[in-house]
């Protein structure tokens, strides 16, 4: 027997706590002899970046104790922060000093890179008897310089920085490392300024002397953005590339006429953009079959034979899928499932028997977890995709005469794209009866190239009129309040969220979570992975320097009439805490009901336990103040 009360103001057991509790960050697994090794956020700990272990008698331990803290700043954000050498020792990147460490079970962390010099190091692979690394050294105001090294695991280039050797540079970025089994090649994924990697990018494969590339060569890309070379041979090379809208799987012998043919291509995407140095989308079998992620809008997995053919693996997860390890016919799988993220050792030919590692399932249980609805609305410049998550709560119904309120989720990027997935943190708001919309606007990947390209030149603009068009849509369908409609969104969906606020009156009520709002002031300031993003998402400077202004929301403040939540790290280097200050200034002389809420030792997106606590309970309670409905449980929030 269910109650009736009115949305948002339903009871629920998902506290905000349990919420911060449940939402790991999976950073890569490996197999390691009889056990599985991983990377995990515990924000409990400061947000830090644990790699653990789970033994053959089933216990968890953590191979690095805290306050040690797996997590490189290669391009900022990181990626292959950890591997395996020898065996079974690890070693990983030391978030604070960024040196990279090799640790022996049982024993403290040695260093394995110099103290001396602002030097990084990410996507961490050992292959072939080399532990290889991308290393970002930075020099005072000056662009960085990236290069492919190898690091001696004796210990000897801690001491003595010579001791690293430095195999190729020459681009701007460098990932995916790769070396032929016989060891005489090295392939990997290089890309310029002013191009991001889903942009256009390179394959080049190098030819070893002495352990050092002494020529390389482009075999693929230029105008397309090639990823994952993986070695099936001395000679064939399997890699992801979209010269034909969709990222799929490509085959390349070194002959002298560079034969490359298509493995079961598909209408959808194995690859996705390159934000870190750690995603995986396929892996080669030990006889010859090809484990894939597809991604339409959410993602499946596929078993590839040898003969072409493509048939669906049954998992759990069905967005964010990675495949970090393969043994056998044996693979390690991230996402995320209906009933959160998580880590599965799955057998390809056995399925049914996956193994649950971490996470994948709801501890308060899955009848509260909201179930995706799929949406796509007509837009201003085409079809529109989101994912709907109902009010959902086993205990409570709402009136037949109300319609709920929903918040329109922006995911950032602005090259991303959510995939259907429930998260505890959708629960969160859809257990007390808040409907969330997810929307992949356009410019969002896991569509194709065209429906990614849908926002170059066109960032405040197209991204603005689909997530309005995709709350309205969903309005008219009858399963939202159209006015008690609110919109949220972190980072470039912040940027999104402002836009919307300051160009319409389509939301009630605007969440931004350390949003861009002076374009002219993210160009001068971001890291110099983004330096160049603008100049397609809106054009290069100077020359469009008026469109930075008149698109920026900070021209247009006194237009705002939307009450605001502003949400930001005091650390952030990406967009700093200035514009998020600006706008809650901006609303204070407009006379709007709004928050400012500041977090100390948060950078750009949020990883401390009580961070994250603090910003559901006050996203609640806000939206509650605004719309009109009273959270269970939950304080009012103090507006100025």
């Amino acid at each position: 027997m269910t109650t009736e009360l009115p949305y948002g103001s339903w009871p629920s057991p998902l506290s905000a706590a349990a919420v911060s509790a449940a939402s790991p960050r999976i950073e890569g697994a490996r197999y390691v002899g009889g056990e599985v090794w991983w990377g995990e956020s515990v924000p409990e700990e400061g947000g830090r970046t644990a790699v653990r272990r789970r033994t053959a008698s089933g216990d968890v331990e953590d191979l690095i104790a805290a306050p040690w803290s797996a997590r490189s700043r290669v391009h900022e954000y990181g990626g292959g922060a950890w591997t395996t050498v020898a065996g079974d020792a690890l070693v990983f990147v030391e978030k604070a000093d960024q040196r990279v460490w090799r640790v022996a079970l049982g024993e403290q962390p040695k260093p394995l890179t110099p103290a001396a010099g602002d030097m990084r190091y990410g996507g961490l692979t050992w292959q072939r008897g080399r532990l290889l690394a991308v290393r970002e050294t930075h020099h005072g105001d000056e662009a960085p310089h990236r290069d492919i090294v190898e690091i001696p695991t004796d210990g000897s280039a801690a001491r003595d920085a010579s001791a690293l050797s430095s195999l190729v540079e020459d681009s701007d970025f460098l990932a995916h490392l790769a070396l032929s089994p016989d060891g005489s090649h090295l392939a990997w994924i290089a890309w310029n300024h002013p191009d991001m990697p889903w942009d256009r990018a390179e394959l080049r494969i190098g030819r070893l002397e002495d352990g050092l590339v002494a020529e390389w060569t482009t075999v693929a890309g230029g105008s397309s953005a090639p990823l994952q070379p993986v070695w099936l041979d001395d000679v064939d090379i399997l890699y992801s590339d979209d010269p034909d809208d969709r990222w799929n799987l490509w085959r390349l012998r070194l002959t002298a006429d560079l034969r490359c043919e298509p493995v079961a291509p598909a209408d959808a995407d194995t690859g996705g953009p390159l934000w870190s140095l750690g995603g995986r989308w396929f892996a080669v079998l030990a006889d010859g079959r090809i484990v894939a992620v597809r991604t339409d809008g959410s993602d499946e997995l596929v078993l590839i034979g040898t003969d072409g053919a493509a048939e669906r693996i049954a998992v759990d997860a069905v967005a964010g899928m990675s495949i970090e390890d393969v043994r056998g016919t044996r693979i390690l799988l991230t996402g995320s499932a209906a009933d959160g993220a998580g880590l599965w050792d799955i057998d390809v030919d056995a399925p049914g028997d996956a193994r649950q590692i971490v996470g994948g399932s709801a501890a308060w249980g899955s009848d509260w977890m909201p179930r995706s609805r799929p949406l796509t609305v007509d837009g201003p410049r085409g079809p529109v995709h989101a994912f709907d998550f109902p009010p959902t709560n086993p205990d409570v119904r709402g009136p037949a005469d109300e319609r709920p309120p929903y918040v329109v989720f922006v995911h950032g990027g602005p090259t991303a794209h959510v995939g259907g997935a429930a998260s505890s943190k959708i629960a969160y708001f859809t257990s007390r009866g808040i409907g969330v919309l997810d929307v992949n606007y356009g410019g969002s990947s896991g569509y194709g190239r065209a429906y990614r390209e849908r926002l170059l030149g066109q960032w405040g603009v197209v991204d603005v009129d689909d997530v309005i068009a995709a709350a309205q849509g969903l309005a008219r369908t009858g399963a939202a309040d159209p006015d008690r409609l609110a919109i949220a969104g972190g980072s470039a969906g912040g940027w999104t969220v402002l836009c919307a606020v300051t160009l319409s009156d389509a939301f009630a009520a605007g969440i931004s979570r350390y949003g861009v709002a002076d374009l002219r002031r993210l160009a001068e300031d971001t890291h110099d992975f983004e330096a160049r993003y603008l100049d397609g998402m809106v054009g290069p400077l100077p020359e469009a320097e008026a469109l930075y202004v008149a698109r920026s929301p900070l021209s247009r403040l006194e237009r705002l009439r939307t009450p605001m939540l502003l949400e930001q790290g005091l650390e952030d280097r990406v967009v700093p805490p200035s514009q998020a200050e600006a706008v809650r200034d901006a609303l204070r002389a407009n006379g709007v009901p709004h928050a400012y809420l500041a977090f100390e030792g948060e950078g750009h997106g949020f990883r401390r336990t009580e961070t994250v606590i603090r910003q559901l309970e006050a996203e609640v309670a806000f939206l509650g103040q605004v719309l009109g409905f009273e959270p269970d449980g939950i304080p009012p929030l103090d507006l100025d």
